[in-house]
């Protein structure tokens, strides 16, 4: 990638106050989303940073780390494996409840989904609490692969989101 040639990511992220609750200075992505050359860029950058990874598998929690993972996960030449709430797979799954602040939350893949030995990356658009990357990335070890790093869009440092995926390879495209 030309570096003269960068946009500023940042510039096509709206802040929306108050959403979804009052106190809450919500990241809006769709505007990176509804713009051709910053949503290349976006790709492009996640590509430079792990085209040398050999990454097998693409993996992502619903609902937006799938818009960052699939194009990714073309560009790598690497395989795509969702990661749903209950019920949404068609298929036998695997299955981690998991806590979160207040109560539980669970997340499913397809059993033969990831085998024993595969290099995976978990890709999602934004970094907050951890805790849904955390659960994907125990997910996918529990399956006998490696997660070979956690990559996002946006990474909220101030919520400490990176503290409970200590000991992991993080990568963040914009930090706020």
């Amino acid at each position: 990638m030309s570096g003269e040639n960068l946009l500023d990511l940042k510039e096509y992220i709206r802040d929306v106050p108050d959403f979804p609750k009052p106190g809450i200075l919500f990241r809006d992505i769709t505007p990176l989303l509804s713009s051709p050359d910053a949503f290349a860029q976006c790709i492009d950058r996640f590509v430079s940073r792990y085209d040398e990874q050999a990454v097998d598998i693409i993996a992502a929690a619903e609902a937006r780390g799938f818009i960052f993972a699939v194009p990714l996960a073309m560009r790598l030449g690497a395989a795509f494996v969702p990661v749903r709430k209950p019920g949404k797979l068609p298929f036998r799954t695997h299955s981690l409840e998991y806590q979160l602040e207040y109560g539980t939350d669970c997340l499913e893949i397809h059993e033969d989904s990831i085998a024993p030995g595969q290099r995976v990356l978990i890709i999602d658009d934004l970094l907050a609490t951890g805790g849904t990357v955390e659960a994907c990335c125990r997910l996918v070890e529990q399956c006998g692969a490696t997660v070979v790093g956690c990559g996002f869009l946006i990474n909220l440092t101030f919520l400490d989101g990176a503290e409970r995926l200590a000991g992991r390879e993080l990568f963040s495209i914009l930090e706020y």
